[in-house]
């Protein structure tokens, strides 16, 4: 079917750029992005590197609404350790896998509305957020304290408290990574991830937060470039109409609108290129394409090209795409209450948020971290292990290094960037506390560890990602590293704060 591309004074290239989302280098639009907005284009991702200051933000989105009224807005602002709007210094919120802990639905409803707050002062209107990966995997390396917990009916309640209370706010929600993305120990950013767990399994376990936040009335549904046999055994979920037509949309219902995980990441277009697997993800039932960042004007123009050639050619049907764009554009009208503008947020969550004392009281304790921490008031070195930067985190500043003081100024955060030439001159008997992230997954980390433990020194290691399964990696675990749990973390070292859980 060869299709003609001008069809009155609506082309097929108005349609085309009606279902995407690029990013952009710098912290100001371009002006090809400009015109693009001015032409139609859906809206915009924003990323840590866009965004200097809260003023700053706001000024770019009111020129990315200058040019189009309609855009979305969005970015990943999930609360915890990936943070756009505080990449500067780490999130003031606790993060998912601190409130599973806490497992007080009211305390998750009031830390996303406060999410949604940040967010309308900031002129963003759709959250890429949150995470309802069930976090089954201990050695999962891009999910961990993402997640909400490993418990099917946990994660699923979470994942509903957390959705309604972001959309109170006129803000849309975007659950991730459909269809669930924890049973793995591979990044998709990085390579193409296999779920390879039994259909049953993944009926009751991976499901069960989608099913919950879908009744909840998530507006959008983000897409997981992961390979998931049971449901098909040839494409990614991205590209797989079994999953995103057969599964989500006719079994469970899903009438909202499907948004991609970022397709510049490896799992998508690693072997096929940006604008082939647009037009894939499209065809596959898609709506709206996160083209990832840094999206250059010659790469958009080529994923436009390529979408409207597959048009042409009959790749891709032309009302498939119709489809996707006319969802996309309706995306504002599926939330409780219309998108108010950002110059006039509505009244704060009524709940009280965490704070530093509640957060201190969800931390894993073992029963050396406990005897350590009875000798509060006695002098101690604090030490900090830097680890490869998580690529859907980025470069957030982490742990008690990322905070301007501690409460006691002689007790200074050492930071470890190599094997750990620093804490060779530790006198036997000192007291230690080491903290580190993902530690299981850092081998120079464990090594380093392994001889701390042979020496004559009172040491408490502490584990601020999610913990390994060998409970003897370390005496205690934070289930984050956002500015909150950082400052909690320093709080009960200080012993100031209540300690945790066994």
């Amino acid at each position: 079917m060869i299709v003609n591309l001008n069809d009155g004074n609506r082309t097929i290239r108005s349609t085309v750029i009606g279902t995407l989302l690029p990013g952009f280098p710098g912290t100001s639009v371009p002006e090809w992005l400009i015109r693009e907005l001015r032409d139609g284009l859906a809206g915009v991702c924003l990323f840590g590197s866009n965004i200097e200051s809260a003023a700053q933000i706001r000024e770019l989105t009111s020129a990315i609404r200058g040019a189009n009224p309609a855009a979305v807005i969005t970015l990943d602002e999930e609360g915890g350790d990936v943070t756009r709007l505080y990449y500067d210094a780490g999130s003031p919120h606790p993060g998912n896998a601190v409130l599973g802990r806490l497992d007080d639905l009211a305390a998750t409803y009031a830390s996303a509305a406060a999410i949604g707050h940040d967010l309308r002062r900031a002129g963003c209107n759709l959250d890429l957020a949150p995470s309802a990966d069930i976090n089954s995997n201990p050695n999962n390396p891009v999910i961990g304290v993402r997640s909400f917990g490993d418990d099917a009916s946990l994660v699923a309640n979470h994942s509903a408290a957390w959705v309604q209370g972001l959309q109170s706010t006129g803000v849309a929600a975007c659950l991730k990574h459909f269809p669930g993305h924890g049973d793995t120990a591979q990044d998709s950013h990085l390579t193409l991830p296999t779920v390879d767990a039994p259909l049953d399994v993944l009926l009751e376990r991976e499901l069960a937060p989608f099913r919950a936040a879908i009744a909840a009335g998530a507006a959008t549904i983000m897409t997981s470039h992961i390979l998931v046999p049971a449901l098909d055994a040839h494409n990614p979920a991205t590209f797989s109409r079994a999953i995103l037509q057969d599964l989500l949309r006719e079994e469970l219902g899903f009438t909202g609108v499907i948004v991609t995980d970022a397709l510049d990441m490896h799992g998508a277009s690693g072997s096929i290129g940006i604008p082939a697997a647009a037009v894939r993800a499209l065809a596959a039932g898609s709506d709206l394409l996160c083209l990832g960042s840094d999206t250059s004007e010659d790469e958009y123009n080529r994923v436009v090209a390529q979408i409207s050639a597959a048009v042409q050619t009959g790749e891709l049907r032309i009302d498939r795409l119709e489809d996707a764009q006319r969802r996309t554009a309706s995306l504002f009208d599926r939330l409780p209450r219309a998108v108010q503008s950002a110059d006039k947020p509505s009244n704060p969550p009524a709940q009280p948020l965490a704070d530093a004392a509640t957060v201190a009281g969800t931390f894993q304790l073992n029963s050396r971290a406990r005897k350590w921490l009875a000798n509060s008031t006695q002098p101690f070195q604090l030490y900090q292990l830097s680890s490869p930067a998580n690529m859907a985190v980025g470069h957030v500043p982490w742990g008690p290094a990322s905070l301007d003081s501690t409460p006691d100024a002689s007790t200074m955060v050492h930071t470890i960037q190599g094997p750990g030439q620093e804490l060779a001159s530790i006198p036997a008997g000192a007291r230690v506390a080491l903290v580190g992230r993902n530690l299981h997954l850092n081998e120079p980390g464990m090594e380093l560890i392994s001889e701390l433990r042979q020496q004559d020194i009172d040491i408490m290691v502490i584990e601020m990602g999610w913990p390994s399964a060998d409970s003897t990696v370390a005496d205690a675990c934070t289930f984050g590293a956002s500015q909150l749990i950082s400052t909690a973390l320093v709080g009960l070292l200080m012993g100031g704060l209540p300690q945790g859980a066994a």
